[in-house]
């Protein structure tokens, strides 16, 4: 006879969110077996890893007819469930409920918008109180974001993390010291796991996104051999091919949300690794465009835009005042937050004083954050 857990799983499977003291109940669960994991996850081959989510439900419904529903097979995620999409809710009490019913089969590590700041901003907390009607589910989720683990290592071999690293981290053992319980602070070695990027520089270089840093081939190869890796799978930016090897393949960006916000035009892929670690990329498309899968009712536009006007590789930092109440930082993937209308200017943490401006002309589309 099915368990309650099991009936709430077959539940979230058809896209229905489960009661609040049903979400309630679950999120204490999770937290129970999540603060027995360490930092850095220890994960044993074979293993499917998986990027972005961002609340796609169903285009996360296509990834298991691909890769397999759990628990057959062993899935690791490397962050940013929520978020943009339609079906956060849905999304992250799924993934968290097969979580507690399979804890050995899934692993879910923690992305820069597993957080507070972020879910405020970029839809995930007005979902919450669109489907509850308070802030409850939203506060137990973000409870529960605080426990989820940094990083997880495959076999010894393979380092999973959402952003990437950081120049006050030479080790893994590093890692595995940081007081991980709390909200992803602003900077320091937390927030750049979170937060970084590989890019095609020498040593570490400053991040458009304003939180993390870049940092080239050098830096990934020195890591990889004090550590002994052999690779770093991480996720965090749109690949339009559904990943992306770098640097004499030590390191790859694995992307998981097909056409990112209904509209990108993307494929999005997983990464199997088999009991000997070898690599096979699954690509899939997104899921039908129906009105199952897009609600009629669009979520508020984006609040950040490209400068498609420029022409450097790097796009333009723009600062701009919209006509509702958000406005986007500098960077072509800041930070974001809510605030009054106002010609005010506003102080950023990282930035420092920023005045508002009209947006220019030439902002359109979207980017991943």
């Amino acid at each position: 006879m099915p368990s309650d857990l099991d009936r709430q799983i077959e539940q979230l499977t058809r896209c229905e969110p489960i009661s609040e003291e049903q979400v309630k109940r679950l999120c204490l669960k999770a937290r129970e077996i999540l603060i027995e994991e360490g930092n850095v996850q220890v994960v044993d081959s074979p293993v499917t890893i998986c990027g972005d989510i961002h609340g796609q439900f169903f285009d996360l419904m296509e990834l298991f007819k691909v890769g397999g529903f759990c628990p057959e097979t062993n899935y690791l995620f490397m962050g940013d469930f929520v978020d943009r999409g339609f079906y956060s809710v849905e999304t992250f009490l799924l993934l968290l409920a097969l979580k507690v019913r399979y804890p050995e089969r899934i692993t879910l590590i923690r992305g820069n918008h597993e957080s507070r700041q972020i879910t405020q901003v970029y839809g995930f907390y007005d979902e919450c109180q669109r489907k509850y009607g308070s802030s409850n589910v939203w506060r137990w989720c973000c409870e529960v974001f605080d426990y989820l683990a940094l990083g997880a290592i495959v076999d010894g071999s393979v380092f999973c993390v959402h952003g990437g690293l950081s120049p006050n981290l030479q080790s893994i053992d590093e890692i595995r010291a940081i007081d991980r319980k709390q909200e992803v602070p602003h900077d320091g070695p937390m927030c750049d796991l979170l937060w970084s990027d590989p890019d095609d520089i020498a040593g570490w270089g400053l991040s458009p996104r304003g939180a993390g840093f870049l940092f080239g081939a050098d830096i990934t190869k020195q890591f990889a051999h004090y550590n002994a890796i052999d690779l770093i799978a991480r996720a965090h930016q749109l690949a339009m091919e559904g990943y992306k090897l770098m640097f004499d393949r030590t390191i790859v960006t694995v992307w998981s949300a097909p056409n990112y916000c209904y509209r990108c035009g993307n494929v999005a892929s997983i990464l199997e690794l088999d009991e000997h670690l070898s690599q096979e990329y699954k690509v899939f498309q997104h899921a039908p465009l129906d009105v199952q899968s897009i609600p009629a009712k669009r979520p508020p536009a984006d609040y950040f835009l490209i400068d498609t006007s420029s022409k450097s590789d790097h796009l333009r930092p723009v600062l701009f005042a919209t006509t509702t109440t958000s406005f986007a930082l500098p960077g072509p993937v800041i930070r974001a937050y809510r605030v009054s209308q106002t010609t005010t200017p506003y102080r950023h943490p990282i930035i420092g004083r920023c005045p508002l401006v009209p947006p220019p002309h030439g902002l359109e589309g979207i980017i991943d954050l």
